[in-house]
């Protein structure tokens, strides 16, 4: 049996908490949080142990999980894996650049499990092309959320946009070549409104718009590449995809077109987007990862990675306001 201390059990900790509960072959050993107003009600409603200090709760567990504000990442993660524990951290990976390359370091050399939680990986509208042949030349994302005063200790790049920075490096797998961005702060001190376009080596580019000041909602990313255009509703745990066709496909809507090379047939299918719960099935990667001694799905070197395109967009818009 797993067992899993807990570093925070704020809002999204309780998420984690619930979730944890109706995991197989883990335990919870108990969490860390030292403002009461979390924590008392925790301990009432879970009836779990709460621990005094960070080392308290360390000796007794196997793994960690770390889901307290960014700048608490580094002391908590670092210590974890001091003490011989695998971690699964909340995104953003670390506060800082340097936390973040210090992390890398020590998570190599411990040889222990690390997972950032990068949750959209898990979004069943992007499970579902799990099977198809990725390879976008052009990006368009929109990620529009509500304002809520909570999350805005950082800045809309590292809160929101860190979601689809992870999944556009996760698909187009070359490296980044140009950034060129601008940003708002509306509401608090650091950016609020963000659009970025970023630029690879392979000649893909992706266009970022991403806000914490919207009236509604809106998670969603467009796809496109030779023959097919890709649709994925994040919010909605919809996909649709739209491409060049010979004739014959099953269980897709088709239809023809004339062009200047003659007769085309256009093909559109809605892959079957399965009902899951995306954070329970980070953590059971997580928890499989421990047990079968394999690599996490979304690693140490994949947070950091997103967290370094993160700051470099933060410097250019830095730069444009001085």
């Amino acid at each position: 049996m797993l067992r899993i201390g807990i570093f925070g059990v704020g809002h999204l900790g309780k998420f984690h908490l619930n979730n944890w509960q109706e995991i197989d072959g883990v335990e919870l050993a108990g969490f860390y949080d030292p403002n009461d107003a979390n924590a008392l009600p925790v301990q009432e409603k879970y009836q779990l142990k709460r621990f005094s200090s960070p080392e308290e709760l360390l000796a007794v567990c196997d793994a960690v999980d770390v889901i307290t504000p960014t700048p608490f990442h580094f002391d908590l993660c670092s210590l974890a894996l001091r003490n011989g524990k695998h971690v699964f951290v909340e995104k953003p990976l670390a506060h800082t650049m340097d936390e973040a390359r210090s992390l890398v370091k020590l998570a190599r050399e411990s040889n222990l499990k690390f997972q950032v939680g990068h949750v959209e990986r898990f979004n069943p509208a992007f499970l579902s092309l799990e099977n198809y042949n990725l390879q976008p030349m052009f990006i368009e994302v929109h990620r529009l959320a509500q304002f809520n005063p909570r999350g805005t200790d950082v800045s809309v790049i590292l809160d929101l946009m860190i979601h689809d920075i992870d999944i556009v490096l996760h698909l187009v797998k070359s490296n980044v070549s140009y950034i060129s961005a601008n940003g708002v702060a509306v509401m608090s001190d650091t950016p609020d409104i963000a659009n970025v376009r970023i630029e690879f080596d392979n000649g893909c580019v992706a266009n970022l718009t991403s806000s914490r000041i919207s009236m509604k909602k809106m998670r969603k990313m467009r796809l496109f590449q030779k023959d097919a255009y890709i649709g994925i509703d994040f919010l909605e745990k919809k996909t649709e995809i739209i491409k060049l066709n010979a004739p014959g496909d099953k269980n897709v809507f088709t239809f023809d077109i004339d062009t200047n090379h003659g007769k085309k047939t256009i093909a559109i299918a809605s892959p079957a987007v399965a009902e899951v719960n995306a954070i329970k099935m980070e953590l059971e990667a997580f928890r499989d990862a421990i047990v079968e001694n394999k690599d996490t799905p979304v690693t140490v070197n994949d947070g950091f990675a997103a967290m370094e395109v993160a700051h470099q967009i933060l410097e250019k818009i830095n730069s444009r306001q001085h």
